[in-house]
């Protein structure tokens, strides 16, 4: 179907890279479309990293077929960004239609080359969900900085290129970047800037090729210029202008500075009458303009070209779906029959965020060391030899409803998305703060010496090895991009030993984790079965989390704010002074514990005899060290005070906490960090409480697990009154860097009770909208189009006086009840009725709470909003009408909480209550899983890490950040049925909506244990939980 032109082109090669394996983003065995019966015409394509290849059409195919060969043959799955231009026989350069025989439009095609570039430009590139995509508009932008396109001053122009040089040669060296620069153009006058140009590399040291990317894109979609294609016209009095269509609209533009334009919701009708260009705007009272704004240009062609391109432009970005065609007329046609052909934005961002394929994590690499040399016979007959096997990736996708969770979307982050993405794995980005971009990054290293086991996929997997790297198969059905090559590389180099092109092998990979179950079944069979061991275990497992949790921060937490002047001396010796001590003794416990259970399983040591089967002894002897640190764990709340108290008061401290939390290793709200010492409290109590259930009272093991379990019970009491004041604080503190609107949230007395999505009656019908139930009034809010997507306050309730009744038979709205308030009543409406009951029985206990307290009059929202009461009926017009155009929903942007307890449940339309954050403080487990998709084969080792209602999936426990992430909230967790064929002890399943996943543990107590967990974040805790933990609410 696609043949190379002049020379043999791989994946690598056609996206900027020498030699390469890269890998495909979409699932092995993507077919190409089909064409119609008829003799086949040769095609040639120019791609963005300028190779061409050849393409086999039928000389009746449209010119969709055309380019959806482009779009297989990249594995590109957002494709409906890009386009094919050509010049036609006018010399004129026009947009290959899509639906329109190719060969009527392309007169010569043995003369013709048809370029795929980017046609759509979004207002923000991380609104792109896959990888791949973004590369290739980081190549496009390369290309319009070099043909002078993307005009921009000196110093932004010098910086997009040492991004560029950074990413292709990696860290500044003065010759090599001296050299490079006088052997490759990027800018026309290039010389001119070269110093400034080598100055912006010097600064680069250690970025890479990914973060390159990212920081080009962040540069170039804030230039006035971005993605601007100008088109000659001439105002009515003879002004030389030109026009341009963006997704605002439609640009007017003096030489290269934009002087007007008209937003898309301002536009009524855009036409042409020969060469006469025509703008009607709707009447606006305010604006003296005439209505209708006319533009000449050169010729009737010109007219239409620009008509078409602006006609695409609007439907892209403001309709949800592909225009319909219009009925045929039966006698006269009048007006043009052109309309937009393929996906929306939004359909495109809803396809790749709810579909399952499975998209493969690659890692850029530096893309010009090497030579532009061909592949070498040696090299294609290894790749010839390589027997097929089909690959499976992490999806990294669950950015609730928007991206990436894009999450926090790809790896640390979605999927994502995200981001923003609602119900595959999270990308957890480029973590807001580093980069998303850095969540491309294996950070295990690439370019080590190939493992025999890489080579080989029928080699066992690697759940024998330390860490159970899984192994990785470049491309499923052996091919590389969709070509027969049958590839598998080694992560980081190719079969010679060079380096991999900027597409590389996938983190992890379905292929690359075989496991025999012989293999499986002997190895299970050497460990204990003692259901005291596998709760040993899971002390191991979580205190690795824990130590980690620790790490961020006594190490990086704290390497942040020693740089940083803003935080005051007193915060950072408190924390110092606080969590020190702390992590130095968890040190200490965990190699005690490592070394118990290494006895235990016989794995070392094993000459030493004596009663090694036991737990108990090392838990009371470290709990009674604990006990020693109980004056640190009570300043611990002392600690999130006063960093709440510089935050408020500078800033600078506040803007570094958010930076920091926007880094992968800050993978949940860094004051959550904060309160894990007294978290882990409870979790030694659980375990032990389950240590003394499980062994009889005369078991050697039974007195020093009594005797811890009595110890750590009196300092949870000692603690317990400041833990809850401080979680509920927490809680507030989170929720104010959600809202929008709200004044002074965390103030003494104010507990928050529940959050979630509710239905509100008004007279647009049922509107969605996020309540914040606290124990003084009912605030209703909508996701607002800030750019940190934070939601936007409509009004407030006050508790005291108010009255509530279900009123579903007198609205006939399902699950509906009304709130009457002292000043105004609200209908509401929940997606269920367990949810419904749910809210009702915590608002009635907040009425009550409120009627206790002395002050009525309680007053939530800012002076601003009071002032001017927003209309719920506008508010929700501008997220429908904005949400495509204008939102900033990536995962990646500084700033952004698309990740957040409150995002998902807006996006899965559930709710969360202060006792469901309490049950989920108590159930947070890690360890082993083995994860399979629904239609892979293969299961994949991952290091899983449950709390804050989500996993978090690693690659061992010994990493930094996680890979990705999965919002239980709304999933379902059950045991596979007979018909799935699933064949294996101790699975169980994760679904929502289309989304399956399978989860094997090793053993039925951690089955058993992570059923328990799961469903603690999957279902609403009931309301007979243990007054300890209610009494607050």
């Amino acid at each position: 179907m696609v043949e190379p032109a002049d020379r043999p082109s791989t994946a690598g090669q056609r996206l900027g890279a020498p030699e390469s394996f890269g890998v495909s983003t979409l699932e092995p065995g993507l077919r190409p479309p089909v064409q119609p019966p008829g003799r086949q015409v040769s095609i040639r394509v120019q791609m963005l990293d300028d190779t061409q290849e050849v393409f086999q059409i039928s000389q009746r195919s449209p010119g969709k077929v055309l380019f959806d060969l482009v779009c297989v043959h990249l594995n590109l799955s957002e494709g409906d960004y890009f386009g094919l231009e050509y010049q036609d026989q006018r010399k004129m350069t026009v947009w290959l239609d899509l639906l329109k025989p190719t060969l009527k439009q392309i007169r010569r095609p043995k003369n013709t080359i048809l370029r795929f570039v980017v046609k759509f430009f979004p207002p923000d590139h991380t609104q792109l969900l896959e990888e791949l995509t973004r590369y290739l508009f980081a190549l496009q932008i390369k290309h319009d900085l070099a043909c002078g396109h993307l005009i921009c001053n000196d110093t932004s122009a010098a910086l997009m290129v040492s991004h560029i040089i950074q990413s292709e040669i990696g860290d500044f060296d003065e010759t090599q970047s001296w050299q490079h620069l006088l052997h490759n153009k990027y800018l026309p006058d290039q010389d001119a800037i070269r110093d400034k140009i080598t100055d912006c590399h010097r600064k680069h040291v250690g970025q890479t090729p990914a973060e390159s990317d990212y920081q080009l894109l962040e540069i170039a979609r804030r230039l006035e210029m971005y993605g601007v294609r100008l088109h000659p016209a001439k105002d009515r009095e003879g002004t030389k202008l030109s026009l341009a269509v963006a997704h605002i609209g439609v640009l007017v533009f003096q030489g290269y500075t934009k002087i007007n334009a008209f937003n898309w919701s301002k536009v009524r009708k855009l036409s042409f009458k020969r060469k006469r260009f025509l703008i009607k705007l709707r009447a606006d009272p305010a604006n003296a303009h005439h209505d209708t704004l006319e533009f000449a240009m050169a010729s009737r062609d010109c007219c239409k070209i620009f008509w078409k391109i602006c006609v695409e432009y609007h439907a892209f970005f403001r309709l949800f779906e592909e225009p319909k065609p219009k009925p045929k007329p039966i006698l006269f046609t009048r007006g043009s029959s052109f309309r937009f052909s393929g996906r929306t934005q939004k359909q495109i961002i809803d396809y790749v965020k709810d579909s399952e394929l499975k998209k493969v994590p690659f890692e850029r690499k530096h893309s010009k060391i090497l030579s532009n040399s061909s592949m070498s016979p040696q090299s294609s007959s290894f790749r010839s030899q390589v027997p097929k096997e089909s690959a499976m990736s992490v999806q990294v996708a669950d950015q609730p409803d928007s991206t990436r969770l894009g999450i926090r979307a790809e790896c640390n982050g979605s999927e994502e998305p995200p981001a923003t993405t609602t119900n595959g794995f999270h990308d957890i980005p480029a973590a807001p703060g580093s980069d998303p971009t850095q969540s491309r990054q294996n950070h295990h290293g690439t370019g080590s010496a190939p493992d025999p086991q890489f080579l080989n996929p029928e080699s066992p997997g690697s759940e024998d090895s330390p860490e159970g790297s899984p192994h990785v198969v470049a491309n499923g059905n052996g091919s590389v991009n969709g070509r027969g090559t049958g590839s598998i590389g080694v992560l980081g180099q190719s079969p010679e030993g060079r380096l991999l092109s900027p597409l590389t092998s996938p983190l992890l990979t379905d292929a690359g984790c075989v496991r025999h179950d012989d293999e499986d079944e002997a190895r299970r069979k050497k460990f204990p079965t003692d259901k005291a061991y596998f709760i040993a275990k899971e002390l191991l497992t979580t205190e690795r989390t824990y130590l980690k949790d620790l790490q961020v921060i006594t190490e990086s937490f704290q390497s942040v704010a020693g740089k940083d002047e803003a935080f005051p001396d007193s915060v950072k010796n408190v924390i110092s002074a606080s969590y020190d001590p702390v992590y130095k003794f968890h040190q200490g416990f965990l190699k005690e514990v490592e070394q118990r259970l290494a006895q235990w399983e016989g794995r070392s040591n094993a000459h030493i005899k004596g009663d090694y089967q036991r737990i108990g002894d090392v838990l009371l002897k470290n709990i009674q060290g604990l006990r020693q640190l109980t004056v640190h764990l009570q300043k611990h709340s002392e600690c999130l005070v006063e960093l709440e108290r510089a935050c408020r008061s500078n800033r600078k401290a506040e803007a570094a906490c958010r930076d920091f939390e926007q880094q992968r290793v800050c993978y949940l709200p860094l004051n959550i960090f904060l309160l894990r010492p007294l978290h882990r409290l409870l979790h030694y109590k659980l375990i032990l409480e389950r240590l003394c259930k499980h062994y009889p009272p005369t078991h050697d093991d039974f007195r020093d697990c009594r005797a811890a379990l009595a110890d750590i019970s009196e300092m949870v009491l000692q603690l317990q009154g400041a833990m809850m004041k401080m979680e509920n604080f927490q809680k507030l503190l989170e929720l104010k860097k959600d809202l929008t609107g709200i004044d002074n949230l965390a103030i003494p007395g104010r507990e928050f009770i529940r959050l979630g999505c509710l239905s509100k009656l008004s007279g647009k019908g049922l509107q969605q909208r996020m309540f914040f139930l606290f124990s003084d009034s009912l605030v209703y809010t909508s996701r607002g189009m800030t750019p940190s997507n934070q939601f936007k306050v409509h009004g407030q309730l006050p508790l005291y006086g108010m009255t509530i009744r279900e009123s579903e038979e007198e609205w006939g709205v399902p699950h509906s009840f009304t709130l009457f308030g002292q000043r105004q009543s609200v209908v509401v409406a929940a997606s269920c009725e367990s949810e419904m009951e749910r809210w009702v029985e915590d608002i009635r206990m907040a009425i009550d709470l409120a009627e206790q307290t002395s002050s009525p009059n309680t007053d939530l929202l800012s002076t601003s909003l009071s002032d001017n009461k927003l209309s719920d009926d506008g508010g929700a017009e501008l997220e429908s009408e904005e949400e495509l155009c204008g939102s900033r929903s990536s995962l990646e942007r500084q700033g952004h909480r698309g990740n957040t307890t409150v995002h998902v449940c807006w996006h899965r339309n559930t709710s969360v209550s202060m006792v469901d954050f309490s049950v989920a403080v108590e159930n947070q487990l890690s360890g082993n899983l083995l994860r399979k998709f629904k239609n892979s084969n293969g299961w994949q080792k991952l290091w899983v890490v449950f709390t804050n209602f989500s996993l978090f999936f690693y690659k061992s426990h010994q990493d930094d950040y996680p890979l990705a992430s999965l919002p239980l909230l709304g999933y379902s967790v059950t045991v596979p049925s007979e018909s799935e064929n699933i064949h294996k002890d101790y699975v169980f399943k994760l679904h929502f909506k289309s989304h399956v996943y399978y989860f094997r543990s090793e053993s039925e107590y951690a089955f058993e244990r992570w059923m328990e967990v799961i469903r603690s974040a999957t279902c609403s805790a009931s309301r007979s939980l243990p007054s300890t933990r209610k009494d607050l609410y």
